[in-house]
């Protein structure tokens, strides 16, 4: 693929548009799948029905393999994430002059129906399917913009920037929204108000990159269509390799504990320490933490701590090999848990006590979660190893959305205490694939060599 002279002028550096279009392509994926699972708890809707409808919100990360190839071969990936990013921010207004207003009765109790909420719903799922279109665009436009050696001196750029984005997304927008609810004290205007910053956020990006983003492709569109062709061999192949079910289990299972936890650990530390059923009957509820908080310590200094244990975990496999490491990064990624257990027990008010909690607990994610990134890397070796790596993700996808889809009427059957146990119960799954796992990885994959 030829690229332009153009790109290789001063003003189309890579550092032009690396930062900006992975921080675009990270604040609507943690405002779709994390910052609406907030909204809908602080609104009253009722965990099951929260759970569930939020977790469908997932589904187009999890099939946007299937319409990929029309990013190849529909227009340039350029245009694709200029159109994408500026009907993003135009939803991102939609969403911020339809929010529903409950009353604050109806808030408090938790009885507010899911179904006030329907054209938010549809909103953020276009807006889900518009995510999933840009990530598959930039990351192909990544490719095409660079040499495979700017590629590579770049690669950490854009991870950093799409990490800002996530403690942007889920720190300090939920902050603002927080900030804005006890100014005014009304809920909905809150993240009314929150949507409508972000709008404008991604509409300033969206300007700057009609300008800012070389013009590196030509005609690339009938080029790859080949690509196409071959998506019916991969899936073929995916399917037919040695090991596929054990690796299919192992994707499916070895995240489960967090697949429950995830959608309901935002509710539980907004929600109030009880929390009346719809049947009447009491159970324990939350930590009742303003919303400010939660974006300090759970999107922040939680996110941060996340963001550590992946990158010790990254070293620690690369020191000790993928084998070697796994049963130690499957105790990370579920003892930690046992910290929600703790919290709904005891129901602590400290700011410290808390952070502390949430802080080991996503260290100990980031770091177990290492392994399963690995594991996929080392299935989808061979041929059509980014077609196969692309069906890995899909698998991952699932992952959390099966759990998901139930976590909220469990937790509303049995309070946010059982609930947690239960979660940490899970770890026999994990520990079960992780045993059958570890017997069929190559003792030496992941593990850096000496020089």
């Amino acid at each position: 693929m030829s690229i332009n002279t153009t790109n290789k002028s001063k003003h189309n550096s890579p550092w032009w548009w690396v930062p900006t279009l992975y921080f675009a392509e990270g604040v609507p994926y943690f405002l779709v799948n994390n910052i609406s699972v907030l909204i809908f708890a602080k609104m009253g809707v009722p965990n099951d029905q929260l759970a569930f409808f939020t977790t469908l919100l997932y589904f187009p990360w999890f099939l946007k393999g299937l319409w990929s190839p029309l990013v190849d071969v529909v227009k340039t990936k350029r245009w694709w994430i200029v159109a994408m990013q500026i009907l993003m921010a135009s939803l991102c207004v939609l969403l911020t002059l339809t929010l529903p207003h409950p009353d604050a009765a109806m808030m408090a109790a938790k009885g507010t129906p899911v179904s006030m909420f329907w054209l938010t719903l549809v909103l953020f799922i276009i807006t889900a399917f518009a995510s999933a279109t840009h990530d598959i665009a930039a990351d192909g436009y990544y490719m095409l913009a660079h040499d495979s050696g700017s590629q590579a001196r770049f690669i950490g750029i854009r991870s950093t920037f799409y990490r800002i984005a996530m403690v942007f997304g889920q720190g300090v927008l939920v902050f603002i929204a927080g900030r804005f609810e006890k100014s005014t004290g009304d809920i909905p205007l809150s993240w009314q108000l929150t949507l409508g910053i972000t709008a404008i956020i991604l509409f300033a990006v969206t300007i700057y990159h009609i300008f800012a983003l070389p013009k590196v492709e030509k005609g690339e569109g009938l080029q790859v269509t080949g690509e196409g062709l071959s998506i019916g061999k991969a899936f073929k192949t995916f399917f037919t390799k040695k090991g596929v079910v054990l690796a299919i289990c192992f994707m499916l299972l070895y995240r489960m504990a967090e697949g429950l936890l995830v959608k309901l650990s935002l509710p539980f530390l907004v929600d109030t320490p009880e929390v009346t059923l719809r049947d009447g009957q009491i159970l324990g509820g939350g930590l009742g933490l303003d919303t400010d908080m939660v974006g300090l310590i759970y999107g922040t200094i939680g996110v941060l701590f996340l963001l550590l244990g992946g990158i010790l975990g990254g070293i620690f496999i690369s020191r000790r090999g993928l084998k070697r490491s796994l049963w130690i990064m499957a105790a990370f990624l579920t003892i930690p848990n046992l910290v929600y257990v703790y919290l709904s027990a005891a129901q602590p008010t400290n700011l410290w006590i808390i952070g502390s909690a949430i802080s080991f607990e996503q260290f100990g994610y980031g770091f177990g979660f290492t392994a399963y990134m690995m594991y996929m890397m080392y299935f989808a070796q061979g041929e059509y190893k980014t077609s196969h790596y692309a069906i890995c993700t899909a698998f991952m996808a699932l992952s959390m959305m099966l759990p998901g889809f139930v976590a909220g009427k469990i937790e509303m059957a049995v309070g946010y205490y059982w609930f947690f146990w239960l979660a940490v119960g899970c770890s026999v799954v994990t520990f079960a694939v992780t045993y059958f796992v570890h017997r069929a990885v190559d003792a030496e994959y992941g593990r850096k060599t000496e020089s």
